[in-house]
């Protein structure tokens, strides 16, 4: 949608604050000329919007009296906007409810539009693909997720009800520090009273969130984002690793997210600090990130380096072997025997087998 378009719907939304506006006025908020409101009130007019204009020195425009908008009007972009943020949200998890919440809200957005616009955003939901595949998570309740950010913008102890990962069920007395979506997940995060310490839990497995009495302050130099991907990180997992990365700490935090694991200068480089359950999955990540590296722990890790080298050099190898061969069979005459290296006859000379 173009900026005059967004600039007719920008007065419309003035003049439906009520009461009567002036050119001048109008002209002020909109950052356009007098002349420019004018041509903007007459394109509402021809929306079959009743736009009352009244002349003189001190004429402007209003809406007719009990005359109400429609209940969403939207430009292309803002239309847009809102219905990929829907689908997005849906695939990336964020949505805290199952796929027929998502597919009612874009029936709705699609009702109170245009129909031209409607059919075209019909035809984008149609064609448009995701990488991303469907998040396959259990949702967060979207009770669970508004009672905890009320009661972090509040500053409000709640007690929680919590099943843990093998199934135990507890109450948890949480001061609320942060809510953080990661990685198709609702974690909260804040000071367990129970515990004395900070934790992390996901909201997925938080059955009921009620109002407690207490009051709390946030430590100013608090990160929720900050602890609760670290604390993914240092999860407990078969592997302490730590290896020097050959490269320097910007382009490391700039590679590598944060859930990789903790970064901090090296000597030599950059020091990586992770766990992992399977070392050959992480011999594969650090190949692939293109950089010279040294492992200092485990020794299981360069056995698991060492394999996935024997097999890209074995797979390297067979491929200059094949296009060899594919070489050198395009270059023989039509009908001259196949010769195979390493298969030879009585007489020395290489023979078909």
């Amino acid at each position: 949608m173009t900026r005059p378009t967004a600039r007719v719907l920008a007065m419309l939304e003035l003049l439906q604050a009520g009461g009567q506006r002036t050119v001048a006025e109008l002209a002020a908020r909109l950052g356009v000329d007098e002349r420019t409101v004018r041509r903007y009130a007459e394109h509402l007019a021809d929306l079959g919007i009743p736009v009352r204009a009244q002349r003189g020195r001190y004429g402007g425009y209003r809406l007719s009296p009990g005359y109400k908008l429609p209940p969403l009007m939207l430009t292309d972009d803002e239309a847009v906007a809102v219905v990929l943020g829907l689908r997005a949200a849906e695939h990336a998890g964020l949505a805290t409810t199952e796929h027929a919440a998502t597919a009612s809200a874009l029936a709705k957005v699609s009702r109170v539009l245009p129909r031209a616009l409607g059919q075209r955003l019909a035809s984008l939901l149609s064609t448009a693909q995701f990488t991303t595949p469907v998040r396959t998570a259990a949702p967060a309740g979207a009770d669970t997720l508004l009672g905890l950010a009320s009661a972090a913008q509040s500053r409000r102890t709640v007690v929680i009800a919590y099943t843990a990962w093998d199934g135990r069920e507890s109450q948890r007395e949480l001061d609320v520090y942060g809510l953080v979506f990661h990685s198709g997940r609702w974690y909260v995060t804040g000071h367990d009273h129970g515990r004395g310490d900070v934790r992390t839990f996901r909201l997925d497995r938080i059955s009921s969130v009620t109002q407690g009495d207490g009051s709390y302050v946030v430590p100013a130099d608090f990160d929720a984002e900050t602890q609760v991907v670290s604390g993914i990180a240092a999860a407990r997992w078969s592997h302490e690793v730590s290896v020097v990365l050959r490269t320097t700490l910007p382009d490391a935090s700039e590679r590598l997210p944060r859930s990789a694991g903790r970064l901090s200068e090296h000597v030599d480089g950059v020091l990586l600090e992770t766990r992992a359950e399977h070392l050959d999955g992480m011999a594969r990540m650090l190949a692939g990130l293109g950089w010279d590296f040294e492992v200092i722990t485990p020794d299981a890790l360069r056995d698991e380096v060492l394999a996935l080298s024997d097999r890209l050099r074995g797979s390297a190898m067979r491929g200059a072997i094949a296009g060899h061969h594919g070489v050198a069979d395009a270059r023989r005459p039509i009908g001259s025997p196949v010769r195979r290296p390493g298969v030879t006859g009585a007489s020395g000379h290489a023979v078909a087998p």
